[in-house]
C-alpha cells in the first residue's frame, strides 16, 4: 500500500526513521548471543558474564555461604554481551531476588543495595557451594534467570541475563583451596575465560 507523503515532511521522516533504525540496531546488539569456547578440565570455575574484573578481594558472605570467600566482581557495560553463564558445573540449591535500587554497577553502593537475583550452587568440586549474583544497573531494569532449584547447569551453560548495564559477582569459599587466576582490569568473556581453579 502506497503513503502519498508530502514533501514539507522529508526532514521529520528521515531524522525519526533515522533514529528508529538506530534504535533498533542498538536492541538487536544488545541481545546477541554469540557462541563459547567452553574451556575443559577439572576444577575450573569460568566468568559468568562479559565485562571487566572490577573486584577480586576476600570477604565475609553471611547470607548464603556464611564463610570466608574469594569475591569476584565484573562490571558489564552496555556494550557487552548480557548474558549470563553457569561458572562451573553444579545443582541450583537456591534463587533469591533481592529488590533494591538502580545505582552505577561499578560502585560498592551498588552492590550492596541494588536489585539483585543470587544464586547457590551446590554439589561443585569437591562436595563445595559457591554464589553468584546478577546485579542490576543505573540502566538495567530486568534481570532475567531461568534456572530453578534442582535444575543441574554445566560449565558455560547459559541460565539468564541482565538488561542494559550490570554486573555480575562470583563467592567462592577460601577454605575449598580455590585459586583466583585473574585481577582488577582484566576483561573477561562469560563462559570462556578461567577465573579460577580448585586444587
Amino acid at each position: 500500500m502506497r503513503i502519498p507523503l508530502t514533501r514539507y515532511g522529508v526532514r521529520e521522516v528521515l531524522l525519526f526513521g533515522g533514529l528508529s533504525a538506530a534504535a533498533l540496531a542498538f536492541v538487536l546488539y544488545f541481545f546477541r548471543d554469540p557462541s563459547r569456547r567452553i574451556p575443559d578440565g577439572p576444577g575450573l570455575v569460568v566468568s559468568p558474564a562479559d565485562g571487566k574484573v572490577i573486584e577480586v578481594v576476600e570477604v565475609d558472605e553471611p547470607r548464603f555461604l556464611r564463610v570466608r570467600t574469594h569475591k569476584i566482581a565484573i562490571f558489564m557495560s552496555p556494550a557487552d554481551v548480557h548474558v549470563n553463564r553457569a561458572p562451573c558445573d553444579g545443582v541450583v540449591e537456591a534463587v533469591v531476588h533481592q529488590s533494591g535500587g538502580y545505582r552505577h554497577a561499578g560502585t560498592d553502593a551498588a552492590a550492596a543495595g541494588n536489585e539483585a537475583v543470587a544464586m547457590t550452587l551446590a554439589d561443585v568440586t569437591g562436595g563445595t557451594r559457591i554464589l553468584v549474583r546478577q546485579v542490576a544497573g543505573a540502566l538495567a531494569r530486568r534481570i532475567v534467570c531461568a534456572a530453578a532449584v534442582g535444575d543441574r547447569l554445566e560449565r558455560g551453560g547459559r541460565y539468564g541475563m541482565i538488561k542494559f548495564g550490570s554486573r555480575a559477582e562470583v563467592y567462592v569459599p577460601v577454605e575449598s583451596g580455590f585459586e583466583v587466576t585473574v585481577e582488577p582490569g582484566q576483561a573477561v568473556l562469560g563462559g570462556q575465560t578461567v577465573l579460577g581453579r580448585f586444587p
